[in-house]
Order: structure tokens, then sequence, then C-alpha cells
């Protein structure tokens, strides 16, 4: 099978000490993740993001910053380039989430970084360093031709 790109978006949403995380079922293991996904045909990546999270956590969001764009290379040998960025809750509009999400949890930072969980992806506890660490870019530097 050929290998694929691609491009998908995360968000890092922050409250009270506190990560709006998911839990999700890839390759019979359970794994830790942003609310996360690709971006679908006539889609920015803002709303894929905004669209995803609400999605998997019932959580509307304001996106506020870029933390950055990563890209990496899965034990499949595809290719994730992922854009995070940095989200405002807003509020929680609905309970029902993607039946590919297993639960949703507000984690502290220990929790994320520490050994307690199977991360979907090393990008994964790299975005919760990059919001700890302060990094922030103007959503400005996302363009929207259409």
């Amino acid at each position: 099978m050929q290998s694929q790109i691609h491009f998908t978006v995360a968000t890092v949403v922050h409250r009270d000490g506190h990560y709006l995380m998911v839990t999700e079922i890839v390759d019979r293991l359970q794994v830790l993740n942003q609310p996360a996904g690709h971006v679908e045909p006539g889609e920015s990546a803002l709303e894929a993001a905004q669209r995803e999270t609400l999605e998997e956590t019932g959580w509307q969001v304001n996106p506020i910053a870029c933390l950055g764009l990563a890209c990496y290379l899965s034990p499949g040998g595809d290719t994730f380039h992922r854009c995070t960025l940095l989200c405002d809750p807003v509020a929680e509009i609905s309970a029902l989430l993607d039946p590919a999400i297993e639960s949703r949890l507000w984690l502290p930072t220990a929790d994320i970084l520490g050994d307690r969980y199977r991360h979907r992806s090393p990008m994964v506890r790299g975005a919760v360093r990059d919001h700890l660490a302060g990094i922030r870019y103007p959503l400005a530097m996302l363009r929207d031709y259409r």
C-alpha cells in the first residue's frame, strides 16, 4: 500500500490548569490525544479545528493562536502534517461524541506529560509543551483565499 500525506488539525484547550483531551482506540490500544482530525475539502484549518473539537468533545471553542505546524511519520509510513491551535473553551453544547471517541476528559498537565497514558503520537506531548513554553503565533498566519 502506498504511503499517504495527511493534513490534520488539533486543538489545545486549556482551562483551570487542565487540558481537554480525548481517548480513542487505535490498533486495539487506548490512546490519548487532543481533539484532532483531518481537514475536509472546502474547509479551512480554523473551521476544521472547531468542527473536530465539537464532534469529539461536545465543546464549542474559539481559536486564539497557532501553536505551530508539526510533521510526523507514522509507524505505518504515512506522513501527518498537523496545525495545532490554541483555543479558549466557549461552551459545552453537546454530550454526543463522535463514535470513534471513547471518552473526553479534562486532564492536569502531569497526567498528560507523564506515563499514565499511551499517546496517539509524540505530537500530543509536544503540543502541551509548546503551550507551557508560551509559544504563540498569530492566527493571521493562516491565510484563507476562498
